[in-house]
């Protein structure tokens, strides 16, 4: 297994997500909402199959994938698109690419030390997040 994702990780830093959200079309207000909220992140990794949570007090969301294995994603909750999605290891990183309306959607995770590193793409606009693990 190339990394252990499992647990329980806090936002620490959040740079450019407000761009990352207008790229994706997401209204004013909700932008406004969630460029302040305090996000959590919950990882259960069993191998390649992967059930990840991310929660706030305004909105949670739940994905569910095997590694390999593309799958129609529908991003109830955050931009209500439906994407085929693929998630591939890249050495100890995962690597999500998101096929749909939108151009180069996807995402990175990575874990360096105590931290969580999450680089979401939309179009030109990319945002990076850093989680702590929660002990």
């Amino acid at each position: 297994m190339p990394a252990d994702y499992n647990g329980t990780w806090e936002l620490e830093t959040n740079e450019n997500f407000e761009d990352y959200l207008k790229a994706l079309n997401i209204d004013f207000a909700t932008r406004k909402i969630a460029a302040h909220l305090a996000q959590t992140k919950v990882f259960v990794q069993n191998g390649d199959e992967f059930d990840t949570k991310t929660l706030s007090t305004f909105r949670n969301y739940e994905l569910k994938f095997t590694v390999g294995k593309e799958f129609d994603e529908h991003t109830k909750g955050l931009d209500n698109r439906v994407v085929k999605t693929l998630v591939c290891w890249d050495g100890s990183k995962l690597v999500c690419t998101q096929k749909g309306e939108k151009a180069n959607r996807g995402w990175k995770h990575w874990i360096e030390g105590d931290k969580l590193h999450l680089e979401l793409t939309c179009e030109d606009k990319v945002c990076r997040q850093v989680f702590r693990r929660k002990k």
